[in-house]
C-alpha cells in the first residue's frame, strides 16, 4: 500500500470546503493557522472570517490598536496568540516591507510560529515540502506504524517529524499536508474511529494488534493547579463601575477585568472582611456588598482551574477612573468576565 497516495486519494473524495483552502495568500493562511491552533474549525471559522473582513491585509492588522485585535479575538482563549499575531504583523510591515517570508526557515522565525505552523504555511502557500506534524498526524502515524514513543517527549517529536518528512508527497506537499490533517480529524479519530471503512485498515499495525485506543502514547500532564479568584464588581449611584487592565505577563495580559483579589481558598460571605483588609479600594468608602454566585464558577484552563466568586460592591461614588456601565462591552475581556457581564446585564 502506498500510504501517501491513499491519504491523498481519500482527501480528493472527502475534502472539506474552507475559505483558506481557496487561496495561496500567505497572510490568509497564516491567519487561519494561528486561529486554528488549539481551536476547532467550527469555532474558529467565524473568527477567521471576521479577521479577514476587518483586517483584509497585513498592513490593516499592523496599524490596528492592540485593544481592537484582542476584542475581535475575544472568546477564542489563549490570548497570547492574538498578541503574537499583532506583533508579527507589525514586524512584517516595518521590517520586511509587508512581504511575508516564503521559506520554512524564515517563517519559523516569526513570533508565535512553531514547527507545525511554519510547515503548514510553507507547504500550502509556497509548495515547500515541509511536513506538518500536529495531533492528527501523531495519531495516524503512531497507529499505522505502531509507534509507542510518547508524542510529547523530545524523542517522540523528532521521531515523528523525521517519519512524516519521508512520507510527504514532494510533488504536491500542500495537498498531502492538508489531506493527512483532515484524515486524522475525520477518519482516524481519537476515540472510536470507524476502522471498518478506513482505506488504510489492511496495513494498519495498531488495528492488527488491537491497539487503536492505546495509541498515541502521551507522557502524563503536569498537575493542574487550583486558584481562587474574587472579582470586586464595584458599582456607584451614577452607574459607573471599576474596570482595570491586566498588565502583568500571563494568559490574560492586556485584557480587562474587575479588580481582583486572589485568596488561598474559596471564602464565604462571613469571611468577606479578608478582602476588605487586602484591598485599598474598600478601606475608606462606605458600601454594601453581596455575593453574586453562592457556588464558585469554575473556569478550566489547560494548566489551572480558577474557582471564581463575583462580589457586588455598591457605593455612592467611585474614583474618577471608573467607567459607565454602557462601555463595559467595548473592552476586550477574558470569556469568564464577558460571560458575567452578559449574565449580570448591567
Amino acid at each position: 500500500m502506498n500510504f501517501s497516495k491513499t491519504i491523498t486519494y481519500w482527501y480528493s473524495e472527502n475534502k472539506r470546503d474552507f475559505p483558506w483552502r481557496k487561496t495561496k495568500n500567505p497572510y490568509f493562511i497564516w491567519l487561519s493557522e494561528i486561529i486554528l491552533q488549539q481551536t476547532q474549525v467550527k469555532q474558529g471559522l467565524p473568527y477567521y472570517e471576521a479577521f479577514v473582513s476587518t483586517f483584509p491585509t497585513v498592513f490593516d492588522l499592523a496599524k490596528a490598536p492592540e485593544q481592537d485585535v484582542l476584542k475581535l479575538w475575544q472568546g477564542l482563549g489563549y490570548y497570547s496568540r492574538a498578541r503574537n499575531l499583532h506583533f508579527t504583523a507589525k514586524h512584517i510591515v516595518s521590517e520586511l516591507n509587508g512581504v511575508f517570508p516564503n521559506t520554512y526557515s524564515d517563517i519559523i522565525k516569526l513570533k508565535g510560529v512553531g514547527d507545525y505552523t511554519a510547515s503548514a504555511i510553507a507547504s500550502i502557500a509556497f509548495n515547500e515540502p515541509a511536513a506538518v506534524v500536529d495531533g492528527n498526524v501523531y495519531r495516524i502515524l503512531s497507529r499505522f506504524f505502531d509507534i509507542n514513543t510518547p508524542i510529547n517527549s523530545t524523542k517522540g517529536i523528532k521521531e515523528f517529524k523525521v517519519l512524516a518528512s519521508t512520507l510527504i508527497d514532494k510533488e504536491a506537499p500542500a495537498i498531502f499536508n492538508q489531506a493527512i490533517m483532515d484524515f486524522g480529524s475525520r477518519q482516524c479519530k481519537p476515540k472510536n474511529p470507524n476502522c471498518n471503512i478506513c482505506p488504510l485498515n489492511n496495513s494498519c499495525l495498531a488495528l492488527k494488534k488491537n491497539k487503536i485506543q492505546a495509541l498515541p502514547v502521551k507522557l502524563k500532564k503536569v498537575k493542574v493547579t487550583q486558584k481562587y479568584f474574587n472579582f470586586l464588581v464595584c458599582i456607584d449611584s451614577n452607574n459607573n463601575v471599576l474596570f482595570e487592565q491586566r498588565v502583568k505577563k500571563g494568559i490574560w495580559q492586556n485584557l480587562y477585568q474587575f479588580p481582583l483579589i486572589e485568596t488561598e481558598k474559596s471564602i464565604s460571605v462571613d469571611e468577606f472582611h479578608l478582602l476588605k483588609v487586602k484591598t485599598y479600594l474598600l478601606k475608606d468608602i462606605d458600601f454594601d456588598y453581596s455575593l453574586y454566585n453562592k457556588t464558585d464558577k469554575i473556569h478550566k484552563l489547560s494548566h489551572q482551574h480558577l474557582h471564581t466568586k463575583f462580589w457586588i460592591i455598591e457605593t455612592k461614588a467611585l474614583p474618577k477612573e471608573a467607567i459607565p456601565f454602557s462601555k463595559l462591552k467595548s473592552y476586550p475581556t477574558p470569556v469568564l468576565i464577558s460571560n458575567f457581564i452578559n449574565e449580570f446585564n448591567f
